[in-house]
């Protein structure tokens, strides 16, 4: 375990500046909509404000105003935050973000988490709090082996616990986080008292009798996961099968690494026009800036490679997947186009103890609605202990 601190030479930051200014555009002009991708005019402006409006060096003390790490496991570099909880009945709670995420993702949650009783909150519901940056995303890249998949990142998870001194734990998170979230609980439900998920990917299984008993509500779920599927999901369909080439645009390109990680802020999020509309427009920014100055564009992508047949059969419908044991819940935010059906998680998760519906927020609810996913943290954490 090495102390870690966030520093990024100036000689980085002056780099940046430069390439941003000697971008060398698309000729013509898309229109204002967002339907052929993110257009010219919204992202000419927003990258300006990255050039010179938008302030690292804030961003970097609030990161380091937490204590981080570096640890080896299993040939990878892990970075994480260990966030200890000045209540001494905190429970442990592991916190994964997703792609296009970082811990940028919990920033704002990790007060409130940490120390309820300094945020208006009861000391009852107080965590340690472990938030690590998946294996070649952030600073835990670029150097990375193949074959780390969702399965290996989950034992690496249960390493990581070990040494922290954390024998029991709650886990969580959206994206691959929950996906992560689930693995650890099937791989360790020894040491997993309870697993909460942000996102849940549901199916039907072809049972025309399934689909007859569902709500218009549930109905139009199916339909949103449908249009991510046949609209939305290039990206997926990319990094699974080509994410090297992708990559060396994204590696190149700050204005590149940008527009690909903006859209994805667009469109998963509880926003009308602009990414802003969800997020903070220069909370957005540290996160871009993360994947640009750790240029993690092609190890964070690979991700989607080494799990390829675990994502095919997560949207195959009918397939079948170990079972989880452990109490599970489920925040399901309307925004998210992989909002989950009630109906159909329960039916292939039985072991779900807690279900939360929030109409506003989407697939970043640790940003867009800190204050809901920490209530619902803690609604859960308190049902696991009989607490209501």
């Amino acid at each position: 375990m090495r102390p870690f601190r966030i520093e990024i030479p100036d000689s980085r930051l002056d780099d940046l500046h430069r390439r941003i200014a000697a971008t060398r555009w698309p000729a013509g002009d898309a229109g204002p909509g967002w339907e052929r991708g993110v257009p010219p005019s919204y992202l000419r402006e927003l990258a300006g404000h990255w050039q010179s409006g938008y302030d690292w060096r804030a961003a970097e003390r609030e990161l380091n105003a937490h204590p981080q790490y570096r640890t080896e496991i299993d040939g990878a570099t892990v970075h994480f935050l260990h966030v200890r909880s000045p209540e001494p009945g905190a429970r442990p709670l592991l916190l994964t973000h997703g792609w296009p995420g970082s811990v940028v993702e919990f920033l704002d949650v990790i007060g409130p988490l940490t120390d309820p009783r300094a945020h208006g909150g009861h000391p009852r519901d107080a965590f340690h709090l472990v938030l690590p940056s998946l294996p070649g995303h952030g600073f835990s890249g670029p150097e990375l082996e193949p074959g780390w998949d969702v399965g290996r990142i989950a034992r690496a998870w249960v390493t990581l616990m070990d040494r922290l001194g954390h024998d029991s734990f709650l886990t969580a998170g959206g994206d691959w986080g929950s996906l992560v979230s689930l693995e650890l609980a099937r791989r360790a439900p020894d040491r997993v008292v309870g697993a909460h998920l942000a996102m849940l990917p549901t199916l039907p299984s072809g049972d025309p009798a399934e689909l007859a008993a569902l709500s218009d509500a549930d109905l139009g779920r199916l339909a949103k996961l449908t249009r991510y599927d046949e609209e939305l999901s290039a990206y997926l369909r990319l990094q699974s099968t080509r994410p090297w080439t992708v990559s060396y645009g994204l590696t190149d390109s700050p204005v590149g690494q940008l527009a690909w990680i903006v859209e994805k802020f667009r469109e998963w999020t509880d926003s009308a026009e602009v990414p802003e509309d969800a997020v903070d427009r220069d909370r957005l920014l540290t996160n871009v800036s993360v994947y640009w100055f750790t240029g993690t564009a092609a190890s964070s992508a690979s991700l989607y490679y080494e799990s390829a047949a675990h994502l095919r059969a997560l949207f195959t419908p009918g397939a079948q997947h170990p079972p989880v044991t452990v109490p599970v819940g489920v925040a399901a935010f309307g925004a998210d186009p992989v909002t989950p059906v009630r109906a159909l998680a329960e039916r292939d998760l039985p072991s779900i103890s807690h279900w939360s519906e929030f109409e506003r927020g989407g697939h970043f609810p640790a940003m867009e609605q800190p204050e809901a996913y920490v209530g619902d943290l803690r609604v859960f954490a308190r049902s696991l202990r009989g607490q209501g």
